[in-house]
């Protein structure tokens, strides 16, 4: 048996199917590839992939639909792969629960190294273990191996897991990052291009270049973790918006 990561490439066209496959392979993924939504949904099933490409414009389910579906069960990467350049399907995109995108045509390079960056994300129990309470600002429980408390909400880091009210989360690990930045920063306004760096997995300014694209991404993203959090943009209990920066942890219940 192998150990080596699973991708899964769903896309119809497969001048591209196969260049997909051969930038997942490069990076040492076993490659599964479906050239239909609905043949994609049941691999998906099937294999529990670690990330999953996949192509709006398919010739059965669209990609908004496909990425619904897989959300029920699975919580890979997805990095959807479109030709359309609209902004409203790209925000489309992120609410139906993928985590990044990418407009034909791409670089290869790029692909890899958006998927290297996911890849990171989750790091280690250890790394996990070693944040200090200085660390969670102004928040009001401690950074104790990792673990967040505020207002009533948990986190581990460790274990990834989110409970609000002794509820857990079924949050996305893009969501999870999110929420686990803000926590770490406390009452420091996080900007939208530190969020996007952060999801890169870029500590600090390289000089990237961030689109509004990107930062929009964060706004659904964001958008989409309060939902599930419940929280209320007009009186946050934990993600607070900072009008035209970014977001802050709101303050601690007294």
């Amino acid at each position: 048996m192998s150990d080596a990561r699973v991708g899964l490439v769903i896309e119809d066209d497969h001048d591209i199917r196969e260049l997909v496959r051969t930038v997942l392979t490069q990076a040492g993924f076993d490659v599964t590839v479906a050239g239909s939504g609905a043949e994609g949904v049941l691999i998906a099933k099937h294999l529990n992939p670690d990330v999953i490409t996949l192509d709006l414009g398919l010739p059965d389910i669209d990609g908004f639909e496909v990425s619904r579906q897989i959300r029920e069960f699975s919580d890979a990467y997805i990095v959807m792969l479109t030709a359309r350049t609209e902004e409203l399907d790209t925000l489309i995109g992120l609410e139906s629960g993928a985590d990044d995108y990418l407009t034909k045509p791409f670089r290869p390079r790029e692909l890899r190294a958006r998927i290297a960056a996911m890849m990171r994300r989750p790091r280690s129990a250890t790394e996990a273990e070693s944040m200090s309470a200085e660390a969670a600002g102004e928040v009001n429980g401690h950074a104790e191996r990792g673990n967040y408390s505020h207002n009533g909400l948990e986190l581990s880091y460790a274990s990834r897991t989110v409970a609000v009210d002794g509820r857990e989360m079924n949050l996305t690990r893009t969501e999870f990052e999110l929420l686990h930045a803000l926590l770490e920063a406390g009452r420091t306004v996080r900007t939208k291009a530190d969020l996007v760096r952060r999801l890169r997995d870029e500590d600090y300014d390289v000089g990237s270049y961030i689109s509004e694209a990107d930062e929009r991404s964060v706004e659904v993203h964001m958008g989409n973790l309060r939902k599930k959090l419940g929280d209320s943009p007009q009186q946050p209990r934990w993600l607070q918006t900072v009008r035209g920066v970014g977001y802050r942890l709101a303050p601690g219940e007294h």
